[in-house]
Parts: structure tokens; sequence; C-alpha cells
């Protein structure tokens, strides 16, 4: 068996020296067209739908009595399709969180942000938690969520602002 031909890039490419790599140099600089779409399938569409209409869905699987979040067309436990869509309370609980100093890109933050685990049903989301200074943050602690206004929504996860204490 022949071995494949090596990819080729469309453009000139050169390797990043040490010194470039960790400074961050950036080689590329001319645009590139990158138009894709991206199909979020029957559950997640569907919750994502919801969250633009300030609610919260789950799948219920009547098998094991578990209600998905995120919601799932099929329960992993019991290897069968769930059962119906059910609204699930905008509140939840912390199971674990962190509190970060820097962004992701490793840009120092003077407010720190509290990425959290919140537990809806029998899952959960990540998210940030609001309105709380991260030395009052603990795992169990019960919160609700903080939604944009209805006219700023666009069906993302980010159409809840944050999670504040209940």
């Amino acid at each position: 068996m022949a071995a494949p031909a090596p990819i080729r890039a469309p453009f000139p490419t050169r390797s990043l020296s040490d010194r470039e790599f960790r400074e961050g140099v950036i080689t590329v600089s001319h645009s590139v067209r990158a138009d894709y779409r991206w199909d979020a399938g029957v559950a997640i569409g569907r919750y994502l739908d919801g969250l633009r209409e300030g609610r919260i869905l789950g799948r219920e699987c009547r098998a094991c009595g578990r209600v998905l979040v995120p919601p799932r067309m099929f329960c992993e436990r019991c290897f069968r399709p769930t059962d119906r869509w059910v609204d699930v309370a905008p509140t939840g609980t912390v199971n674990t969180y962190s509190i970060c100093y820097v962004t992701w890109d490793m840009r120092p933050l003077t407010v720190p942000e509290l990425p959290a685990v919140i537990e809806l049903g029998d899952g959960g989301v990540l998210h940030k938690l609001g309105g709380i200074e991260p030395e009052d943050v603990h795992i169990g602690m019960p919160v609700e969520a903080v939604w944009k206004p209805p006219g700023e929504r666009r069906g993302s996860i980010l159409d809840i602002v944050h999670w504040k204490p209940v």
C-alpha cells in the first residue's frame, strides 16, 4: 500500500521559532474565507430555541426516571429513546466551581470570573456565576438563572447572563 500524499497548505507556511511561539506571533496576514453551517440536531436545537424563549428544556426518560439536561434523544443509561420534553426550573445547584484570575487566553483579570457546573435535572451546564463574591461561593449553593431581556436573546447558552445565588 502506497503512503498517502502529504497535505499541502494553499499558501506558504513556516514553523514558528520558540520565541515567536511564546510571544504569540501571528504569521497569517491574509484573510481566509471560512463560511460554514452547523446543525445542532433535534435535541440541542430545541434546547437552544427554549433558551431564546427564556425556558430550560430537558428530555425525560420514563424508564429510569431521569430528566436529561442538556437534552438528548436517547438515554445513555437505558440505551433507549427518551420519552418527552419537559420544562426544567431555572434554578440549580453549584456542583463545582473555579476562581479564575486570567482569561482563556491568559490575560489577567482584575475581577475574577467564576465558572461553575450548575446541576439541573440529571445533568448540568457549565456557566458563570455572578452577583456573588468569590469567597462566598460554595459547592451545594442554590442558584438561579439571570436572563438577558427577551429582545436580546439569540438561542444561545449566553441568553443566560450568569447564575446568581437564590
